[in-house]
């Protein structure tokens, strides 16, 4: 069996694909729904009315990426400039519709979701004498997002339409 490492592949964009040098332990997925809570209309037991707006997207959490370039040599920061990437608008675009790029995470046969970077934070843990940051750890917030045009997406150039036939798809529409 191949070792399969899990990746956050990017869609069309200037974006390069993060590909994690050691897979992750878990991953967490959470979704809420919004309420409004009527302030005038009220219960018989006095509690306010509660209106169901929408269902949000799913959010995918992973913690304790590790990243270590101790017997490689060099610096971890050069592997966590491709993260610091994930969370800044795109170059391309009018001002007024910048965005951060748009991923899909990958692992394996499975194609998770189409998704961004909202929150991305980091540690160095280890260090060479000369002060040269040699490990580090990453935590990830990767929020879904619909594909522009779902009838017309298209695939990005990491993932085979064989991958996305056969794999498992959650939350991938």
């Amino acid at each position: 069996m191949t070792l399969e490492k899990a990746k956050l592949i990017a869609i069309a964009s200037e974006a390069e694909d993060i590909e994690f040098m050691f897979n992750p332990n878990e991953i967490s997925f959470s979704r809420s729904m919004s309420l409004e809570q009527a302030k005038g209309s009220r219960t018989k037991k006095g509690q306010n009315k509660t209106s169901f707006k929408h269902p949000n997207p799913y959010s995918l959490k992973i913690g304790n990426i590790v990243i270590d370039t101790y017997e490689g040599g060099g610096s971890v920061l050069e592997h966590i400039k491709k993260y610091t990437k994930a969370v800044e608008f795109s170059e391309k675009g009018k001002a007024d519709k910048k965005r951060p790029p748009i991923y899909l995470f990958v692992w394996g046969g499975n194609l998770y979701m189409r998704c961004f970077v909202k929150n991305f934070s980091f540690k160095l843990t280890l260090f060479r004498a000369d002060g040269t940051p040699v490990r580090a750890s990453i935590d990830l917030s990767l929020e879904q997002v619909d594909p522009p045009n779902p009838e017309t997406s298209q695939l990005p150039a990491g993932v085979t339409q064989g991958m996305r036939d056969s794999g498992s798809q959650i939350f991938l529409t």
